[in-house]
């Protein structure tokens, strides 16, 4: 299925220099609908706490985020100025919702969220973990962009971090839509020994074959390396201008005693990624 709605989630003037130019290059090239979403914080007054606030410190509390989502929306105006494509500028009050819960709830009605990667230095005090929420709950593929990207086209060359389960084939299937004609695709499994994944990986490259793209199975062992660490290393090695895998596939506590990939890529990649859940 096509890109016909992409989310950009701007929260910040420096997320906005982040992501515009990617997403915006996504949009040319699908004649897809950018919104430009971003979230007017609420002030937290803490159950419990007996405390009269003034109200010259709301109406100044007010006017700072009117005037740092004018910064944003001025951002995205002028960098969509000229396109071709349709773009819409979304400001939602978060009233008594969480900032992170409103983002999610407008990502669950778009083809694809486009976000700045996570722990940027834009990154908002009322959004702590909003990238790991929006992949686990918002049900769509999350794109992360890496500060100072380089080259905002996206989709000549990808590293799909292949595994048998259900995360990765929603990844592969999610990643399509953002791949440009004839594009270059390793899947790459990180194993000690041949298994069903190879066998599957085999049968996945025939089958984005057959859409054009030019597929290949690359086996990687770990050598002491993470499975984000070889993900990165091969995306470094060939080339590639996006990784995609599946994420979360563990559960949260695996993920805090064990550690886990998707919060490494996360946190690590220097070049676009395509999450899916």
């Amino acid at each position: 299925m096509p890109l016909r709605t992409i989310l950009s989630c701007l929260s910040t003037e420096g997320q906005a220099h982040t992501v515009l130019s990617p997403a915006a290059a996504l949009a040319r090239r699908t004649d897809a609908h950018l919104i430009g979403l971003h979230t007017l914080e609420a002030m937290v007054i803490y159950p419990g706490i007996a405390v009269h606030v003034p109200e010259t410190v709301q109406t100044t509390f007010t006017t700072a985020q009117r005037e740092r989502a004018q910064v944003v929306r001025t951002l995205f105006d002028e960098r969509l100025r000229g396109e071709t494509f349709t773009s819409e500028w979304r400001e939602i009050k978060t009233e008594a919702a969480a900032s992170p819960d409103r983002m999610i709830e407008a990502a669950r009605t778009s083809d694809l969220v486009v976000m700045a990667r996570a722990g940027g230095d834009g990154d908002r005090d009322d959004q702590p973990y909003v990238q790991e929420r929006m992949i686990r709950e918002s049900g769509r593929p999350v794109l992360l962009i890496p500060p100072k990207l380089k080259d905002p086209e996206i989709g000549k060359s990808v590293v799909i971090g292949w595994s048998s389960t259900r995360e990765a084939a929603r990844a592969v299937h999610d990643v399509r839509p953002l791949l440009q004609e004839g594009a270059e695709v390793y899947i790459v499994t990180v194993t000690g020994s041949l298994d069903q994944s190879d066998s599957l990986a085999t049968e996945l490259a025939r089958t984005l074959s057959r859409h054009g793209f030019k597929a290949e199975v690359v086996r990687r062992a770990q050598d002491g390396q993470s499975i984000a660490e070889c993900l990165l290393q091969e995306a470094f090695e060939r080339g590639a201008d996006l990784i995609a895998t599946g994420a979360f596939g563990h559960s949260r506590l695996f993920d805090f005693v064990i550690g886990a990939v998707t919060l490494e890529l996360m946190r690590k990649a220097e070049r676009p990624v395509l999450l899916s859940t």
